[in-house]
């Protein structure tokens, strides 16, 4: 081997290891201490990476969690109470236990209840068909009718009802992980808890228009006509832009709400047929019975006024 080539070999293997060397002190100088704790919280979610935490994946939830001094304001959805109670243990911090939530869908625009006005024949894909036009039937607010909230689902959680044309939420599968919540195109899905023996009262309607216009294209729209809210005690509905909204913080799920809508586009879910019967007729003989009270009173207020109108005219006669 000539002298070059020796030079050439020693003199690459001297640079190779000052380089080693920086890039050591370098790597030393600058690394991140990682929380030792991050890699137990990690093994402690659910990796499912379904972003209903608010985060792009399980990773970003793990760092915030063991960065935060306060875990209230994190909850894992997938994982709920028992994940998160799981990470608190690990983390030495407490946690508040929320209520489960589950996806529910706030269209009764099925098929045949909604005027069909054109025919679609392109991607089979909500969001596509929703930018293109305003839809195959009436109410440009209501479900389209594609499944992209089915095809966006993990979960199996949900899928199609060919009779209906409307998506269904298979409640023991889902996880509230806001997917198909963020996927639909006319934000005809929503988050709700549970409730309480899994019974849930919702307005199954998104249509602001103004009641006869929406009853044109929707025969389960919601008017705006406030009876709902009326027949609520705790101030649980309002009625803002002709529809009718419950929050469910109040809501004590009476079901009267139900029965006083004309079209019964109120959902209640874990009701008996039966109760929502009772309370019918509970609320027609109480319409009833207050129709017949303004009645009589009516006749009391007309012979009140005849008898004052006959006591005018005697009075008038006598003194003449």
């Amino acid at each position: 081997m000539s002298q070059e080539i020796l030079y050439t070999v020693l003199l690459l293997v001297a640079l190779g290891a000052l380089a080693a060397i920086i890039l050591y002190w370098v790597s030393q100088k600058f690394k991140v201490q990682e929380n030792p704790k991050l890699e137990e919280v990690m093994d402690a979610l659910p990796a499912t990476n379904c972003g209903g935490c608010g985060f792009a994946g399980c990773s970003g939830f793990a760092s915030a969690l063991v960065n935060a001094d306060d875990l209230s304001p994190y909850h894992c959805p997938v994982g709920g109470n028992e994940v998160m109670q799981e990470v608190a243990s690990i983390l030495g911090k407490e946690v508040q236990e929320k209520d489960p939530f589950v996806a529910v869908v706030k269209c009764a625009g099925a098929i045949g209840v909604r005027v069909h006005t054109t025919n679609y024949d392109g991607a089979a894909n909500c969001s596509i068909a929703s930018d293109l036009y305003s839809g195959e039937r009436g109410c440009s607010d209501g479900c389209v009718g594609l499944g992209e909230c089915v095809d966006a689902c993990d979960f199996d959680a949900m899928y199609m009802d060919e009779t209906t044309g409307l998506p269904v939420v298979i409640e023991d599968k889902c996880t509230a992980c806001n997917a198909c919540v963020t996927t639909c195109p006319k934000n005809i899905i929503d988050l709700w808890p549970k409730g309480k023996r899994d019974k849930k009262i919702y307005i199954a309607c998104v249509n602001e228009e103004k009641g006869g216009t929406a009853r044109k294209e929707c025969s389960m729209a919601c008017s705006g006509c406030a009876k709902c809210a009326d027949e609520c005690k705790y101030d649980a509905i309002t009625v803002e832009n002709d529809l009718a909204k419950i929050d469910y913080d109040l809501c004590k799920l009476c079901g009267k709400c139900v029965v006083a809508c004309d079209v019964r586009n109120i959902v209640a879910d874990g009701f008996k047929p039966e109760m929502i019967d009772k309370l019918a007729e509970k609320r027609e003989a109480r319409l009833e019975k207050e129709k017949e009270a303004k009645r009589l009173e009516r006749e009391k207020a007309k012979a009140e006024a005849a008898a004052a109108k006959a006591a005018k005219e005697e009075v008038s006669d006598k003194s003449e």
